[in-house]
């Protein structure tokens, strides 16, 4: 049996023991409802980011903890609260960089959550409520983590420590570059952890190597100068709906594929993943189909995808005997890693204008676009990330490519572009982040901390 070095023993003791009051603290976060949309309590947002801070500055690590904001570019308005806090490297260790974001998705329909989403529940070993997985999970990760290598180094702490947590990643990251921008000293780091994506299964973990990219927008179709009576000139007039609906089907293919000329493919090899585990863990019924073609992992990893995630109609309710002159609809791409947004928006902007039925008006607004990424897993800090998480877990990490994506750190990446970036994250498959009845699998959690831990303290024992 391989014996343990005694200071991982020890750190793995210390992030064990420290378990129970990070998830406590896990708890008190998840009960601020800290949404970035204007639309709701900001108050609860600046809450949010004080607890934060205030976590932060327990850990006894930094020099020093700030909650910051930043300009919006192209605005006179400035982002979300950010926490910053800073250790400087000390004795020719290297500085690493830990991300993760406090704001949280809207819970959406309440009456679909088994229990409130900001009441922190424990059943069958997970932790429900809305952030418990994405990504207040992810922050006390970090704190607990932090917690612990400062109980085993005490004054031999001397690895550079940057935590930054964002304070709206999911209302688009807006200020983001700017933030780095203004503090791009105080963030300078050999190392960046981001901790905001997911694992190959509740048991095994994964180090992220690819994300797709984004390209969001509302597209606008006109037809009429104005409502006209469905009776009178039904059959004769082109409604903005019925222009819409044949519009759109031209995206996909009768296989449900993207059939958009001029977005690409990335031709990477796919791990096994079977028909009923997508089912499972999609929730997709006996008797629906999936779509597309390739394997399953493929269509989600490597490929492109489109869906209308919203829709400006008239509700059931209100409905009349009437020829809509315009709907509008949002369109949220996901770009294969490796082809830039810009050419992907484009293509699609292209694809709909060519084939508007009945001269249709198009109008597009609101764009939204971000770049995929793909890791470069040569460096040594992908080989002790994994060689930590093999030891936290007790298995071996997997790669993983994720559908999802992360467009911020292109900006990461252009502004430190030294730094080595790994992308990790505490969800499995069944979190249901951004769904009603998100959770955290509990089990899961204290292996990220473990592992986590662990690297923190094998870093702070490197040189630089």
């Amino acid at each position: 049996m391989t014996s343990v070095p005694p200071v991982d023993q020890s750190l793995r003791d210390a992030a064990e023991g420290g378990i129970p009051s990070a998830l406590a603290d896990l708890g008190r976060l998840v009960r601020i409802p800290g949404i970035a949309w204007p639309a709701f309590d900001q108050e609860q947002l600046q809450r949010s980011a004080r607890e934060v801070a205030k976590l932060a500055e327990g850990t006894g690590v930094f020099d020093e903890v700030r909650i910051l904001t930043a300009q919006i570019p192209g605005t006179d308005e400035h982002g979300q609260p950010a926490i910053l806090a800073t250790r400087a490297a000390r004795n020719g260790r290297p500085t690493v960089m830990l991300y993760a974001h406090h704001d949280v998705q809207p819970p959406g329909d309440e009456a679909l959550w088994e229990t409130p989403p900001f009441e922190p529940t424990v059943r069958d070993g997970r932790l429900y409520g809305r952030g418990a997985a994405d990504d207040k999970a992810g922050v006390m990760a970090h704190i607990a983590s932090l917690r612990a290598l400062r109980e085993v180094a005490g004054d031999d702490l001397d690895l550079g420590i940057v935590l930054f947590i964002e304070g709206e990643e999911e209302f688009g990251s807006r200020s983001f570059g700017q933030f780095l921008s203004d503090n791009a000293d105080a963030m300078r780091s050999d190392v960046i952890v981001v901790a905001d994506s997911g694992n190959w299964d509740s048991e095994t973990p994964a180090v992220t190597v690819s994300l797709r990219g984004n390209a969001k927008f509302h597209l606008t179709v006109r037809t009429l100068e104005h409502a006209s009576h469905s009776g009178m000139f039904g059959g004769a007039v082109p409604d903005a709906m019925l222009a819409t609906i044949k519009l759109l089907s031209t995206l996909w293919t009768d296989t449900g594929a993207v059939a958009v000329e001029g977005l690409t493919v990335r031709e990477a090899e796919t791990p096994e993943y079977s028909e009923a585990t997508l089912r499972e863990e999609a929730g997709l019924p006996d008797g629906v189909q999936p779509i597309g073609e390739g394997t399953i992992l493929s269509r989600i990893w490597n490929k492109p995808s489109i869906t209308v995630t919203g829709i400006d109609f008239t509700s059931v309710a209100a409905a009349s005997n009437t020829l809509s002159p315009e709907v509008t609809v949002v369109v949220s791409a996901r770009v294969a890693p490796g082809q830039d947004a810009r050419e992907a928006y484009a293509a699609i902007e292209r694809h709909l204008r060519a084939h508007a039925p009945f001269g249709a008006e198009l109008s597009f607004s609101d764009i939204d676009l971000g770049d995929g990424f793909l890791v470069d897993t040569s460096g040594w800090a992908v080989a002790e990330a994994r060689a930590a998480m093999r030891d936290g877990y007790r298995k071996d990490a997997v790669d993983l490519g994720v559908g999802g994506s992360i467009p911020f750190i292109a900006d990461l990446v252009r502004q430190f572009p030294g730094a080595q970036i790994l992308v990790t994250g505490v969800e499995d498959p069944h979190a249901r982040a951004h769904s009603p009845n998100e959770s955290l699998h509990l089990e899961t959690f204290r292996n990220a901390v473990r592992s986590e831990t662990l690297l923190l303290g094998r870093l702070n024992a490197r040189d630089a």
